[in-house]
């Protein structure tokens, strides 16, 4: 069993209430292979909610205390990825889950690349928080674009 990202597989879930459907992943999660998680709704954000970026890091550095997860209104949300990614870890454990498809580029689930937490597109090497967990317990995480 593999984890995924729920608005891969159609789930109105992402910050804009939309889903990000990927049709690959979808056929797989349909053979009940997958198990969906949306970390972010986990750690009890709503749906929508502002757009959020990793500030002074990326999801390891939110993970070891060093970054901060800030939404685009400026409300310090890190608690909340921490939360959820612990969630989704113990899902992970529960489920003897061995690797994720995760949304790539998300501050959540994003794997080698994340945005800056300027809000302005750019991109950094870097995981999310979500992912960041995950990758520490043994899991490994590979992105929609990777399928």
């Amino acid at each position: 069993m593999k984890l995924v990202s729920a608005c891969l597989i159609g789930i109105n879930c992402n910050y804009k209430g939309e889903s990000k459907l990927n049709q690959k992943v979808f056929e797989e999660f349909r053979k009940g292979e997958l198990y969906s998680v949306c970390p972010e709704v986990l750690g009890g954000l709503p749906v929508p909610r502002p757009g959020s970026e990793t500030k002074y890091g990326t999801g390891l550095d939110v993970i070891n205390g060093t970054a901060k997860v800030i939404s685009k209104n400026g409300s310090d949300i890190t608690d909340s990825f921490v939360k959820g990614a612990h969630e989704v870890l113990k899902i992970a454990q529960t489920i003897g889950a061995k690797e994720a498809i995760l949304k790539a580029r998300s501050p959540s689930c994003g794997c080698g690349k994340v945005y800056d937490g300027t809000f302005s597109d750019k991109l950094i090497d870097g995981d999310g928080v979500t992912t960041a967990l995950l990758k520490k317990y043994g899991i490994k995480v590979i992105t929609d674009e990777e399928i």
